[in-house]
């Protein structure tokens, strides 16, 4: 049979055939593997998408369509990007044929797993993967925990997605915020350390992200505790009677006098003596003092309201207890009502009436102090003291 590197006899129709069959090269030329100049997906020709840089699928040129097309190769497409002089690889998918001749676009996390500069030289060349089953991600920061429902936004992620391998450090955007994923396990495991991502139905385990400290379970109650003293952050806990008992809600009730009083002191603006406005001159008591006192002349301090030991204090409930805050009011019955009912047909105002002076009205008197007093005429006198 034909192998290359051997000597090639012209007289053997054997090695002829097999020449005309495979070619100079033999059976290698059934895989693609070509050389590329590779350049971040950002700079790639046509409109911007600045999608395509969080996903692992690459741009090639037209040449590298045409030669792939001649070979018979495994599709979906899958391509192995190797850096010879770091010994580091990587898979990815081929989006589009657009680039230009002898150029490579790949994305900007891509280029960086394979430590990889703008204008260096890449070996790409066609492989076969599996399909993914599981993989096991780490997300590099706590702020993946902010994510409500992670598995939706990692289903749209992988929509952009090619491959997967093991040992890569791949990004992707939410709610415009960048987060980075590190693929530390894939299955099935074979020797390329990559699965494909297309068409199938992936498990995903998540390890711990870099940098969570995991929080210390308190002993006794569920409730975290301070570390000054030794006591917990909101106040002791009170294991004897009743949460209405710990907190003296008789005090703060809505309907207490004592929580009432309180508030009207702490409402209250007028804390200083009133003075008359109009004070006359000969008064005997001293004169008006201005109500806003001057901050230079006044040497009488303005009392601060102190806070009340009935306002609200820190609720802390043992554990399985729970304190609701509500007053019993009992449910009406049909004898509540009917006595309500009752009570609000009765008149309420039957008593006889009375005046202010409390003096009792006589007979007689209204009428006499209807009629106005009769003058009298003063009669005209002489300066002799003669009569008329």
């Amino acid at each position: 049979m034909f192998r290359p590197g051997f000597g090639l006899d012209p007289d053997d129709p054997m090695n002829m055939h097999n020449l005309a069959r495979y070619g100079a090269r033999g059976p290698a030329l059934r895989r693609f593997d070509e050389y590329f100049r590779c350049y971040p997906m950002i700079m790639a020709p046509g409109a911007e998408r600045p999608e395509l840089n969080y996903g692992s699928k690459i741009f090639l040129p037209p040449s590298a369509l045409q030669k792939i097309s001649q070979l018979h190769v495994q599709w979906p497409l899958m391509m192995e990007l190797v850096n010879g002089e770091k010994e580091r690889f990587t898979h990815a998918g081929v989006l589009e044929f657009v680039a230009e001749e002898g150029r490579a676009y790949i994305p900007q996390w891509m280029m960086q797993c394979l430590q990889l500069d703008v204008g260096d030289m890449i070996q790409i060349k066609s492989t076969s993967l599996e399909l993914a089953k599981m993989v096991k991600l780490q997300p590099q920061s706590v702020n993946f925990l902010d994510i409500s429902d992670p598995k939706a936004v990692l289903e749209r992620a992988f929509r952009n997605f090619a491959t997967l391998t093991k040992g890569d450090v791949f990004n992707f955007e939410y709610n415009d915020q960048l987060y980075e994923m590190a693929v530390l396990e894939v299955k099935p495991e074979t020797e390329k350390m990559g699965v494909c991502m297309i068409e199938t139905d992936v498990s995903v385990d998540f390890a711990p992200p870099v940098g969570y400290v995991e929080p210390t379970k308190s002993s006794g109650t569920s409730t975290p505790r301070s570390t000054r003293g030794g006591l917990p952050a909101g106040g002791l806990l009170h294991n004897q009677g009743t949460m209405a008992q710990a907190i003296n809600y008789d005090a703060i009730a809505p309907n207490a006098t004592t929580a009432a009083a309180g508030a009207r002191a702490v409402a209250s603006h007028f804390l200083t003596e009133g003075h008359k406005l109009n004070s006359k001159k000969g008064s005997k008591g001293s004169s008006p003092k201005p109500s806003t006192p001057v901050p230079e002349a006044s040497t009488r301090t303005v009392p601060v309201p102190r806070r009340g030991l009935n306002g609200s204090m820190p609720l802390r409930l043992p554990p399985n207890k729970l304190f609701f805050g509500y007053e019993i009011k009992p449910v009406k019955t049909d004898a509540d009502r009917e006595a309500e009912k009752e009570n609000a047909s009765r008149p309420h105002f039957a008593g006889q009436g009375q005046t202010l002076r409390g003096a009792v009205k006589r007979k007689g008197e209204g009428d006499d102090k209807g009629k106005a007093p009769e003058k009298k005429t003063n009669e005209g006198r002489r300066l002799d003291g003669r009569k008329r």
